[in-house]
């Protein structure tokens, strides 16, 4: 049985929410493998098995159970923000020779930053919105970024994997408190124009037949925007599947097939748009979506009428390692 390690918790406000997916996947994963959590906080790294709480050595990625000495084998990287989204465990398991099932260093770092995201899928004629990026210490004048993006507009931490941190901006007065609360997150925040639409998000996995896109959620939040309490504490309608014609489905799921397959994703992802007058623009690309069970994906999957095990084990047929 190969021990796969499920890395969660991490260094960002979604601490919580990181180890209530990582506790659903677990519960999903074939009984052939032998899984457990491996609960990641700034100084100590614990695996969670048979009720015990054992430190991990991070030399070699071993700990030390009642009957021995055991490794992680492979590793499945489900911290949402830093130092999971962003890549950095990937890498680390990477440097270590240990396969990971999810999406690797490469493509979870540019995927995580929504301003380099989004300029590189806009090189492949894929509609994003108009926006501005600055770094903490440039300046910026107010009243140049509104006559270059309009009002209102979105002031979002760039390099921030988190919920936390944006605004929607509807009068220019409300610029400078955006900024600073953007830049509490992250070092970089990147500006973006209003796109008046219909909000959707699409899941995309890869089984032996290929890439899959799952039913299309459409969200109806009760405050102007997908903010945290909207995300996590249920203050929005979230309906699957969305209520857009068939062209505009198969586009939507189209569009997001083409973004996995440009970012090279591995496992599930999950791809958030605005459907404007037809034309989806993405707003933002997440490698470690919400896996809890109130969370779209499994939703999802619901609606599609597959169960969590089973799409796991479709994953886990086509991203475990071979033996060599």
């Amino acid at each position: 049985m190969k021990n796969i390690g499920i890395f969660c918790g991490g260094f960002s406000s979604e601490f919580d929410i990181s180890i209530k997916s990582a506790n659903t996947i677990l519960a999903s994963l074939p009984q052939k493998y032998n899984a457990f959590l491996i609960i990641v906080k700034r100084g100590d790294w614990r695996v969670q098995l048979d009720g015990e709480s054992l430190p991990l050595d991070l030399n070699d990625l071993s700990f030390e159970t009642k009957t021995g000495k055991e490794k992680v084998e492979v590793g499945l990287v489900y911290i949402h923000g830093n130092p999971g989204e962003n890549g950095k465990i990937q890498a680390f398991l990477e440097m270590k020779n240990i396969p990971c099932i999810n999406s690797g260093a490469l493509a979870s770092e540019l995927s995580f930053d929504k301003w380099f995201c989004n300029q590189f899928i806009r090189g492949f004629d894929i509609n994003v919105a108009k926006s501005l990026l600055f770094r903490k210490g440039d300046l910026w004048n107010s009243d140049q970024i509104v006559n270059e993006l309009g009002l209102p507009l979105f002031v979002k931490p760039s390099d921030s994997g988190s919920s936390f941190g944006i605004s929607k901006v509807n009068v220019i007065g409300e610029l400078p408190n955006a900024m600073n609360k953007a830049f509490a997150e992250g070092e970089t925040v990147v500006l973006e124009s209003f796109l008046n639409g219909t909000e959707l998000t699409c899941g995309v996995y890869r089984s032996v037949n290929g890439e899959h896109a799952l039913p299309i959620t459409e969200i109806v939040a009760e405050s102007d925007f997908f903010d945290y309490d909207a995300k996590y504490l249920g203050k929005s309608q979230e309906i699957t599947p969305a209520r857009i014609g068939k062209r505009e489905t198969e586009l939507v799921q189209a569009t997001a097939i083409k973004i996995y397959q440009l970012l090279r994703l591995r496992s599930i992802a999950r791809i958030d748009f605005m459907l404007v007058e037809g034309i989806p623009f993405v707003i933002e690309v997440n490698t470690t979506p919400g896996f809890s069970e109130a969370s779209i994906v499994p939703k999802m999957l619901g609606v599609e009428g597959k169960s969590l095990k089973d799409f796991w084990s479709e994953i886990l047929e086509v991203e475990m390692p071979t033996e060599s």
